[in-house]
C-alpha cells in the first residue's frame, strides 16, 4: 500500500521548485547506525513499465562470480595518474575490471581467479607501488623535505650553473645546458618508458622528453633546461596539494578510537578494535567516542552525534536504543552491547560512501595531459613527415628539411603551453587566497567555474553552530532575571549546549548564582536541582506529565516551536514558571552571500540533518529551499540528484558533509569546520565568510577566461610559425623567438589574474 503524505514525490516537504526533484521517488538510505549496507528501497515497478530485470541480473551475476581484490596505492600525485593505473590494470586479460579510487588510494580489481601477482607487476611497471589491503601494514618513514624535493633543487642549482658558464664561455655553456637538460630529462624519459610499456605511450611525460630532445637537437638548449624545471616544479606542487586533500578522508578515521575497554562479568580488559565482535559488552568513559556501533545498556545518557546527523545538540538515549560510532558520551560512562561487525560501523559507511562518490565521478584530468593525446603524435608525426618526405619522394636536400623539421619541433616545444595553464591557475589561487579564500589546486578552481548551484549545510555554516537564547517568558508573577538566574543554577557546571547557552546569557546579564544543591539528571526528563530551598526542574515539554502545561501554555510552546526554537520548560515546585526557547541563530553574512550567488545565476538549497521545523525557519528568512532529517546518506543521494540536472558545490563544515562534499563537483569548508570537513573538501573559507562564496566563483571564472586566452596565444602563434617555417620564411632563431615570446605573453596575461576582485 503507497502513501503520499509528502508534498513532492522526493519525499521532503518543500516548495515544488526546489531543485533537484523529479518525478522520480528518491531512494529511501536506511539509517546510518543501524545498518551493515546500503540499501536502497524501490518500486518493482518503474516509470517504464515492469520488466524481468535481466540485463541486470545477468550483470550481477557476472559481477557476483568474479573475485575481488583491492591494494593501497603509492605516489599518485593527481587524478590522472588514477586513470595510468586503470589502463595498466585493465590490459592484463585475466582482469575483469578495474577502478582506482584517488580519494582513498586504492585499487579495487575484479578477475576470475587470482590475479594478485600480475597486477602488481603491472602496476610497479607504470612506475607506482603499491600493498595488499590484507597486509600488515607498515608504518613507512615520512620522506624529508630533501628526498622530495631534490631533483628540482639539483636541477635549479645546474641551471644556475650553467647559465654562470654561458655568460663566460658560450660554447662551454651551451654544453653545460646540454648536460643539465640530459639530467632533468632522465627521470621524466625513464617515466615515459615504463607508461608506454604500460598502455599509455603518449603521456605528458612523453610530450615532455620529446620537446626536450627536440630542443637539444637545434641547439635551444636553455629553454630545454628551463621547460623541464618548470615541470617538474609543477608537478611537486600538485602533489603536495593531493597528498593534503587525501589525508582529510583517512582523518576520518580518528573517530574511532583504536582500542575499547571490553567487559565481562566483573572482568575488564582493553582489546584492539579489530577484536570487537557483535554481542560483546563496552565501556565507555565520559567524553569519550564509540568505537563501534551499540546498544545502550546503562539506563540512559546524551550523545553527541554531531559528527554524523549535524544535529546541534546531544541527543538523549534510552537504554536499549543504538548509538553509532564515532559519537560521544557527554557527561557519563555508559555500558553498551556491541551491534557492528569490524568494518562496518557508520565511520566505516561514512568512508565507503566516500569512495562511493569518488568512483562515481569523471577523474578530473589535467589539460595537458588530456591534451597531449593529440598534440603530441600529430607534432611528432608532423617532424617526422617534414624531415624525410620531400627528400624521399621529391630528392630534395636533406640537410634543409631535416633543419625544418627540427624547427617545427621547437614550434611544437610545450613551453607556452606548458606554463599557460599553471601560470594562470597560480595566479587565481593567489588572487583567491589574498581574500580569505583557499582553493586546492588546479581542478578544484576550474571546476568552481562550472557550478549553478550551491548546496548548504545548516549548522556551522548557514548559522553560527551555536544555540543561543531566543526568549525567556515568564510564566509566573516573578522576573525574567530571577527566572533566568534559577535556571542557570540548574544547569551550572552541564556539559550540554543548551545548558551552556542559558548559564552563558546569564554571565551576559551579570546575575548572581545561587549554589544549587541535589544536583541530578532525570532519566529522559531533564535536569532537577534545588536552589534557594525550592525544587526547580528543567524539562523538555515532551517529557512533562499531561496536564502540567495549560492548553495555553501549550500553544505558546508549539508557536515557538513552529519557529524552529527548541523549548525547555522551567518548573518550580512542580509547576510552570517560565518557558526558556533556544535557536542556533544565522550567520550575519548569510543572506548578503547568498544574494551575490543569486546575482551570478547560482541557485542554492539547504541540506540539514536537522530537524524540519529549525530548518524551515533558517530557509524562510533566506529564501531557499531545503531538505531536512537528512543522514549521510541521504545527503550524497540529493547531491546526485542535483549533479544530474548542473554541477553542484556542497559548502559544508562537519564531517558528516564529507561524503555529500565528495559526491559534489566541488567540496567546500568552512574555516571554523571539522579537520576532517577541511581537508576533505577541494575548496576553504579561511575567514569563514560566507561572502567568499562569490568571490571563488568570480575568480575561478576569470581564471578560465583566462587559460582559453593563453592556450589561443600559445597555439596561435605556433600555428602562424608552422605556416612560415614550411614555407622557409622562418629558421631556427624565429622559432626560438617565438615560444619564448609566446611564453612570456602567456605569464603576463596570467598575472593580471592578481589584480581580479
Amino acid at each position: 500500500m503507497h502513501q503520499h503524505s509528502s508534498s513532492c514525490p522526493c519525499g521532503q516537504r518543500h516548495a515544488h521548485s526546489q531543485q533537484g526533484c523529479s518525478s522520480k521517488p528518491r531512494p529511501t538510505i536506511k539509517k546510518i547506525s543501524m545498518m551493515t549496507s546500503v540499501t536502497a528501497e524501490t518500486s518493482c515497478c518503474s516509470e517504464a513499465g515492469c520488466g524481468s530485470g535481466s540485463d541486470a541480473d545477468e550483470e550481477s551475476d557476472r559481477r557476483g562470480s568474479a573475485e575481488r581484490f583491492s591494494w593501497i596505492i603509492s605516489g599518485m600525485d593527481c587524478p590522472s595518474c588514477a586513470r595510468k593505473i586503470e589502463t595498466a590494470v585493465s590490459k592484463l586479460s585475466e582482469v575483469d575490471t578495474a577502478r582506482v579510487l584517488y580519494a582513498t588510494e586504492k585499487l579495487v580489481v575484479n578477475a576470475d581467479r587470482d590475479v594478485r601477482q600480475q597486477v602488481e607487476a603491472a602496476v610497479k611497471q607504470a612506475g607506482f607501488t603499491l600493498q595488499r589491503s590484507d597486509a600488515v601494514k607498515t608504518d613507512a618513514a615520512t620522506p624529508g623535505f630533501w628526498q622530495e624535493n631534490r631533483a628540482i633543487i639539483l636541477l635549479a642549482v645546474m641551471m644556475l650553473a650553467s647559465w654562470l658558464i654561458d655568460l663566460v664561455s658560450p660554447e662551454a655553456g651551451q654544453i653545460a645546458f646540454t648536460l643539465t637538460t640530459l639530467a632533468g630529462a632522465w627521470p621524466i624519459a625513464r617515466s615515459a618508458l615504463r607508461l608506454i610499456r604500460s598502455g599509455t605511450p603518449f603521456a605528458i611525460e612523453t610530450l615532455m622528453t620529446v620537446a626536450a630532445i627536440g630542443a637539444l637537437f637545434i641547439g635551444a638548449t636553455a629553454e630545454a633546461a628551463m621547460v623541464l624545471l618548470l615541470f617538474l616544479l609543477g608537478e611537486r606542487l600538485e602533489s603536495f596539494a593531493a597528498s593534503r586533500a587525501r589525508r582529510g578522508v583517512t582523518a576520518l578515521m580518528a573517530l574511532k578510537p583504536e582500542e575499547a575497554v571490553r567487559v565481562s562479568g566483573e572482568k575488564r580488559e582493553t582489546v584492539a578494535l579489530s577484536e570487537l565482535r557483535p554481542g560483546d559488552r563496552i565501556e565507555v568513559a565520559a567524553g569519550a567516542r564509540l568505537p563501534a556501533d551499540a546498544r545502550l545498556l546503562s539506563p540512559f545518557a546524551s550523545f553527541d552525534e554531531s559528527a554524523l546527523t549535524g544535529e546541534s545538540v546531544p541527543v538523549e538515549r534510552q537504554q536499549g536504543e543504538a548509538v553509532t560510532a564515532g559519537c560521544l558520551s557527554v557527561d557519563r560512562q555508559v555500558l553498551l552491547e556491541v551491534i557492528s561487525k569490524p568494518g562496518e560501523s557508520a565511520i566505516d559507511r561514512i568512508l565507503h560512501l566516500i569512495e562511493e562518490a569518488e568512483s562515481n565521478r569523471a577523474p578530473i584530468e589535467r589539460f595537458l595531459d588530456r591534451f597531449s593525446r593529440i598534440y603530441t603524435p600529430v607534432i611528432m608525426a608532423m617532424a617526422l613527415l617534414v624531415a624525410v618526405i620531400p627528400p624521399l619522394l621529391f630528392a630534395a636536400d636533406w640537410q634543409p628539411w631535416i633543419y625544418k623539421g627540427l624547427t617545427l619541433l621547437l614550434i611544437g616545444c610545450p613551453c607556452a603551453l606548458v606554463i599557460s595553464t599553471p601560470a594562470a591557475i597560480t595566479s587565481g589561487l593567489a588572487a583567491a587566497s589574498r581574500r580569505g579564500v583557499l582553493i586546492k589546486g588546479g581542478a578544484a578552481l576550474e571546476s568552481l567555474n562550472a557550478i549553478r548551484t550551491f548546496a548548504f549545510d545548516k549548522t556551522g555554516t548557514l548559522t553560527e553552530g551555536k544555540p543561543q537564547v531566543t526568549a525567556l517568558i515568564p510564566l509566573a508573577e516573578e522576573s525574567e532575571d530571577s527566572l533566568l538566574a534559577k535556571a542557570a543554577a540548574v544547569e551550572a557546571g552541564s556539559s550540554h549546549p543548551l545548558a551552556k547557552a542559558i548559564v552563558a546569557l546569564a554571565g551576559q546579564r551579570g546575575l548572581t548564582l545561587a549554589a544549587a544543591t541535589s544536583q541530578r539528571a532525570l532519566a529522559g526528563s531533564g535536569v532537577e536541582a534545588i536552589v534557594s530551598g525550592h525544587s526547580l526542574l528543567i524539562s523538555a515539554p515532551a517529557r512533562l506529565d499531561q496536564g502540567t502545561l495549560s492548553p495555553e501554555q501549550q500553544e505558546r510552546v508549539s508557536a515557538l516551536e513552529a519557529e524552529g526554537n527548541t523549548v525547555v520548560v522551567l518548573l518550580q515546585e512542580n509547576q510552570p514558571t517560565a518557558l526558556i526557547a533556544l535557536r542556533d541563530t544565522l550567520r550575519a553574512d548569510a543572506a548578503a552571500a547568498l544574494a551575490e550567488l543569486k546575482a551570478l545565476d547560482i541557485q542554492a538549497v539547504m541540506l540539514t540533518g536537522d530537524n524540519p521545523r529549525a530548518a524551515a525557519a533558517i530557509a524562510g528568512e533566506l529564501g531557499i529551499d531545503f531538505r531536512a532529517g537528512l543522514l549521510p546518506a541521504d545527503k550524497v543521494t540529493a547531491i546526485g540528484e542535483l549533479n544530474q540536472q548542473q554541477p553542484v558545490a556542497m559548502v559544508g563544515d562537519g564531517i558528516n558533509d564529507a561524503p555529500a562534499m565528495k559526491a559534489a563537483t566541488t567540496g567546500i569548508a568552512m574555516g571554523s569546520g571539522s579537520d576532517v570537513a577541511l581537508e576533505t573538501a577541494d575548496a576553504a573559507l579561511t575567514h569563514n565568510r560566507l561572502g567568499g562564496l562569490a568571490t571563488m566563483i568570480r575568480i575561478s571564472r576569470a581564471t578560465h577566461a583566462n587559460i582559453r586566452q593563453n592556450i589561443t596565444i600559445a597555439l596561435g602563434l605556433k600555428g602562424v610559425f608552422l605556416v612560415t617555417t614550411l614555407l622557409g620564411i622562418t629558421g631556427l632563431w624565429l622559432a626560438v623567438l617565438a615560444d619564448s615570446g609566446a611564453t612570456a605573453l602567456v605569464t603576463a596575461n596570467a598575472l593580471r589574474l592578481l589584480r581580479k576582485r
